[in-house]
């Protein structure tokens, strides 16, 4: 039976949820369809590449990974993840993989209803978070089966989608589409809200020798000297659900642990600097996307300015590049920079990319350069400012200034998280407390097995917010949460059991 009525939010505040998912994201639908119950096992007929974790995992084969010891299992393994439990994780759901193989999975999945989590996922739009919001047009990535969310094989369901399946990378869109198929065939819906904004999430300590059952904030000090008198500390999730005629309608929540989940998409990266608002500069490759599907930029003598030298960089100088728009590519690196994305991608799965990056390389500015060609990079430059008649100034590393006309600009230089409803805007769960978080940079510190962040007790952290970028590794992430909230929901019942259970525990 759920928790709450499948049409509204949780209307009786007086309830404490396990358990709030905030984001709908790959990481938010993984987590809850292990918080759901579903639990992983070894395949009796697997045998893992890796002898030595083979070997581990045929110790306690008895044993769903989830109460396994993930420390144990993770020991020695090595991936593109700084996260031991998602290398673990993607180890065991894709062996080999970096290596190129397409070995099959050696695990297999129960539903094993009675390790069932209440819990919420709160999202602003429907399952497959910012995956509905991506350009359309270009490929993934990842290969479509590391995309996948465990008990679902993509190319099962893409088959049955379309008939030709030309190659292993796929689009955006598809994986949005599978991402929505997959809450509702694994019947997860009831655990999914869409349309909900958040606007704070904070403590609220409960006194338990308030007889009136109410919450009372303390302060910090009287926290400090009386910390042993309280017996839960719960997380107040307060927001809004837009409904169909446009309104906003207010709710609040209560949980025992709250989950982020909410991706790094939700800011683009700004240059800060002057005219970065005149309404011809873009921050994201749908605005950009949007702009040259409806024919806005065709024709167009001036070139668009692309700044940054990511992917999503590479993907916008592709969409003006094949609708014959002439492009200005400006990025900071050298072209010879080994931390450049584009030599991390082996060229015969990626084409696209390193022709972009041959053009970066072989068609760079020069005194005598034809600016009116398809394409001109400007490695180690940056951006000045805009001006009003459609003018950026650019600086090279030399100090030297260069004015041209634009058509449109594009700043895709990378993207924050938005954690406004945290205090201080989630900055202090970061490594580094005095920055913004980032995927990079700056991700939020955690337990690196149990995923709990360092510096607030019962809040997690996966995804892009902890460093996991790819999908194949943000899975680890719910297999870390579900195992902790695992032991401490059978820790409770142990006490509940102890105390003859009438004694007010829940």
């Amino acid at each position: 039976m759920p928790l709450v009525e499948e049409t509204s939010l949780l209307e009786d505040s007086s309830v404490t949820l396990p358990v709030v998912v905030i984001g709908n994201g790959p990481s938010g639908i993984c987590l809850s369809y292990m918080l759901s119950g579903y639990r992983p096992y070894l395949s009796s007929e697997a045998i893992h590449p890796n002898t030595i974790l083979h070997s581990k995992l045929e110790e306690a084969r008895h044993l769903s990974i989830v109460d396994q010891d993930l420390e144990y299992l993770s020991e020695g393994l090595e991936g593109r993840s700084s996260n031991p439990v998602a290398v673990l994780f993607d180890t065991l759901l894709h062996p080999d993989a970096d290596f190129g193989y397409d070995y099959p999975s050696v695990l297999h999945w129960k539903l094993e209803q009675h390790h069932y989590i209440p819990h919420l996922v709160l999202g602003k739009g429907p399952p497959g978070g910012a995956w509905h919001n991506m350009e359309g047009s270009m490929l993934t990535i990842s290969f479509g089966n590391w995309m996948e969310l465990p008990g679902l094989k993509f190319k099962d369901w893409v088959s049955s989608k379309r008939r030709n399946l030309k190659g292993d990378r796929v689009m955006p869109e598809e994986i949005a589409r599978y991402y929505k198929h997959y809450v509702k065939v694994m019947g997860l819906q009831k655990n999914f809200r869409e349309n909900t904004y958040i606007t704070s999430v904070s403590r609220l300590y409960r006194d338990q020798v308030d007889n009136d059952g109410q919450g009372r904030n303390i302060s910090t000090q009287h926290l400090q000297i009386e910390k042993s008198k309280f017996a839960k500390r719960n997380w107040e999730i307060r927001g809004y659900q837009r409904v169909g005629n446009g309104s906003h309608i207010p709710f609040c929540l209560f949980a025992e642990n709250v989950a982020l989940a909410t991706g790094t998409l939700d800011s683009p990266g700004r240059l800060e600097i002057e005219g970065e608002d005149f309404p011809f500069v873009f921050h994201s490759m749908p605005e950009f996307g949007a702009a040259v599907s409806k024919g806005k930029l065709r024709g167009k003598v001036d070139p668009v300015l692309i700044v940054g030298s990511g992917l999503t960089a590479a993907d916008a100088v592709l969409c003006a590049y094949n609708n014959n728009v002439p492009v200005i590519h400006v990025f900071r690196r050298r072209v010879t920079d080994p931390d450049l994305i584009f030599k991390q991608l082996p060229k015969k799965l990626y084409p696209e990319y390193h022709k972009v990056y041959h053009m970066m390389c072989t068609q760079s500015y020069s005194l005598d350069s034809d600016l009116l060609s398809a394409y001109t990079s400007f490695p180690e430059h940056h951006v000045l400012a805009f001006k009003s008649d459609m003018k950026c100034i650019l600086q090279s590393i030399s100090g030297l200034k260069k004015i041209f006309r634009l058509s449109a600009a594009v700043v895709l230089i990378g993207s924050h998280p938005n954690l406004s409803f945290l205090k201080e805007q989630g900055c202090y769960l970061g490594h580094n407390s005095s920055l913004p978080i980032t995927c990079k940079g700056n991700p939020v510190e955690i337990d690196a097995y149990t995923y709990e962040c360092v510096k607030e007790a019962n809040l997690f952290a996966l995804g892009p917010l902890v460093g996991d970028n790819f999908v194949r590794f943000l899975k680890g992430g719910a297999l870390g949460v579900t195992r902790c909230l695992a032991i401490r929901q059978k820790k409770k019942k142990h006490l509940f059991v102890e105390r003859g259970g009438g004694d007010g525990i829940v």
